[in-house]
């Protein structure tokens, strides 16, 4: 399996990758992952803010690696988008 990418930011600025679920394919299980430039790794930890929250995109951190050798990545810190039907923090 191939994991996709977007990548969010405009001219001048530096982008962030952000990967979802389900451009990660949904995957269930934890692990090493062939990723559309390199490797990336999926922890139980993430997979379960992916069972909670099925929206959330994970900031891809790029690890080090040898310069002849496959990127390897890693999800960082996520965002949860508020869906329109999820009541606002205002509402009761």
């Amino acid at each position: 399996m191939v994991i996709d990418f977007e990548k969010l930011g405009t001219e001048g600025q530096s982008v962030v990758n952000k990967v979802t679920w389900q451009r990660a394919g949904r995957v269930t299980e934890p692990g090493r992952y062939m990723f559309r430039y390199g490797w990336l790794t999926i922890t139980a930890e993430d997979l379960a803010v992916w069972r909670q929250f099925p929206e959330a995109s994970f900031t891809l951190v790029s690890l080090p690696s040898a310069p002849d050798a496959p990127e390897e990545f890693h999800l960082g810190a996520f965002e949860i988008s508020a869906s329109p039907s999820s009541p606002s923090p205002d509402e009761h």
